[in-house]
């Protein structure tokens, strides 16, 4: 199973779920503290900021980022879950968390599965330029973005709930 969550509830949601794995996409800086019950070849930490055109002095979500997210989720046995976390729980995570279904499960409809993360999170707001690099690396022809593009912004919130999000 995948869940996800912001900064703030990541230890609490790895003990809850007992996860095995962690994903963190975190602006460079940010301090993380990576729970004690996951390894370190467990964990993978993607640095970039919450953007989607280049500013100065800012890390844009990029393909090697996406490819080493891919990468991470098709070495996942799924024998334990994984967790997904940013800062609020709300762009960067959700984008991931729908990368990493749509990876694991290569015939799942694209809209259907983005319903399904609006559904978990009334304050899913994919980041979309993750989302657009992750479909041209699946082959998706424009489909996930089109389907997350079709949920819209998510509430206003300061930080999302955490939630699980099924792949199958």
């Amino acid at each position: 199973m995948l869940f996800v969550c912001p900064l703030s509830r990541l230890e609490e949601t790895v003990s809850r779920t007992r996860a095995e794995r962690v994903v963190s996409l975190l602006a460079a800086g940010t301090a993380l503290a990576r729970p004690a019950s996951v390894a370190p070849h467990h964990h993978l930490l993607l640095s970039m900021n919450d953007i989607v055109e280049a500013q100065p002095d800012m890390t844009p979500p990029g393909q090697e980022h996406v490819e080493r997210l891919i990468a991470f989720a098709r070495g996942w046995d799924r024998a334990r879950p994984t967790v997904v976390h940013c800062f609020a729980g709300i762009s960067r995570s959700t984008a991931a968390a729908y990368i990493i279904a749509s990876t694991l499960a290569p015939n799942r409809d694209e809209r259907e599965l983005a319903r399904a993360l609006r559904l978990a999170s009334p304050s899913a707001t994919p980041n979309p330029r993750l989302v657009a690099l992750a479909d041209g690396l699946l082959g998706r022809q424009g489909r996930m973005v089109e389907a997350i593009a079709g949920i819209g912004r998510g509430a206003e919130a300061f930080e999302g709930t955490p939630f699980e999000l099924g792949i199958e």
